[in-house]
């Protein structure tokens, strides 16, 4: 069974001397977690027992409260009609009072821009902010989204690797020494999606003293805000670093926070000229959200946060069970996560060893083989940025997790022996 394959070549087919495809979109990489998330649910439609770690997305329903807000808005006849670019003024009010409630960082509703996803934020964003051949500090390992996006507004990703080592993290004397002329912005995730990783507040303000004094651009993704774990505490750039506000967006959004995935609402915000072109920009590409998600929304920030204490409940529990049965697998090491809901285990003692007659090389091939063979499906670190990891989502029910990882461990303890 393989994996999807890369598509990335389609712009070489010609007709007439012109490429079908042009260069830009046909260089974007498919999204590796969505293609096995896909890959894992078509063999499921076919009676197959599959254990899927893929997706990011939460295993609860959205609140009933929220489902409830969004009943009556298709209801309302105001919600039938276009509304403001940039997101009803009622939910742009609300994320601003949200924003200060939950990271004491005080913005005005002109501030936020709601957009389609957090994946519109980003986007946009970086649409909004670079000019061709402009540079953007890109830790890895990192979420499959960002490089394309820069890459797609005309930007060039400057990859920083980090590893186990250091938790993940990346320091200032890195980003310093990858820092050129051209470097305009720093994208800075904290809970991390791929790897659980979180910044203390120490480091994030010598990372933000850093760009400050560089006269750095920060774009920072909180989506994963308030999945945070034992003593680990989230605390937002521009909050730790003042200073930042004028040169700093935040990306957020109610898909993780309320298990609203499929809802499509996320926001930025930043400063109101910023906020004012992306709007601009979003009004040719979108116009506004869909008015039933937004009232949705407009629920979900304004309500308290006990749904998610709940969810943040059963993500810890699972992240430890799943932390330690993958410290157990021999030649498979994990450091523990800390937020969001990944673990990003190392998998480079076990390639380059013999399972059921075939020897994997990296890990793209190695869950390839997973797949087949344990019927398990995570994401390969390749599409991370990090060859030799990969990502598993604790975000399924406590014995679907026992059991995919147990039937990894059953398949890579071959490897061993």
């Amino acid at each position: 069974m393989a994996l999807p394959a890369d598509t990335t070549g389609a712009h070489a087919a010609r007709e007439g001397g012109r490429a079908r495809i042009g260069r830009r979109v046909a260089a974007v990489s498919p999204s590796a977690t969505l293609a096995i998330d896909a890959k894992a649910k078509a063999l499921k439609a076919e009676g197959v027992d599959v254990v899927g770690f893929g997706a990011g997305e939460p295993d609860f329903a959205t609140p009933e409260a929220i489902v409830e807000a969004a009943v009556a808005a298709c209801r309302d006849p105001r919600n039938h009609r276009y509304t403001p670019t940039a997101g009803l003024p009622e939910l742009r009010s609300a994320i601003a009072a949200k924003t200060a409630r939950d990271s004491s960082y005080v913005v005005d509703a002109s501030q936020v821009l709601v957009t389609n996803g957090g994946k519109q934020a980003i986007a946009n964003t970086f649409a909004t902010l670079l000019d061709p051949g402009d540079e953007v500090l890109l830790p890895a390992p990192y979420w499959t989204t960002y490089p394309e996006a820069i890459t797609l507004a005309g930007g060039v990703p400057v990859e920083i690797p980090t590893d186990s080592s250091t938790g993940f993290q990346v320091s200032v004397a890195q980003l310093d020494a990858a820092a050129t002329d051209r470097t305009k912005v720093l994208l800075f995730v904290s809970p991390s999606n791929p790897t659980g990783a979180v910044y203390s507040r120490e480091a994030i303000a010598a990372i933000g003293q850093l760009a400050l004094e560089r006269g750095w651009w920060v774009v920072t993704d909180e989506i994963y805000e308030h999945l945070v774990y034992g003593d680990n505490e989230q605390h937002s750039m521009p909050v730790v670093v003042p200073g930042l506000a004028e040169r700093c967006v935040v990306v957020n959004g109610v898909a993780k926070t309320y298990a609203m995935t499929g809802w499509r609402v996320g926001w930025l915000v930043g400063p109101r000229d910023v906020v004012d072109a992306a709007a601009n920009l979003q009004s040719h590409e979108t116009s506004n959200v869909a008015n039933v998600s937004q009232r949705a929304a407009l629920a979900a920030v304004s309500g308290d946060l006990s749904a998610v204490a709940e969810m943040r409940a059963a993500f810890d529990r699972r992240r430890r069970t799943m932390h330690a049965m993958l410290e157990e697998i021999p030649g498979v090491t994990c450091v523990e996560p800390q937020g969001a809901f990944y673990a990003f285990p190392c998998f480079e003692q076990v390639l380059g060893h013999e399972l059921r007659g075939t020897t994997p090389a990296t890990t793209l091939e190695l869950a390839e083989l997973v797949l087949d063979q344990a019927q398990v499906a995570f994401v390969p670190g390749e599409a991370f940025g990090a060859p030799g990891y990969g990502r598993f989502s604790y975000a399924l029910s406590d014995d679907d997790l026992v059991k995919g990882i147990s039937r990894l461990g059953e398949l890579l303890r071959e490897a061993g022996r």
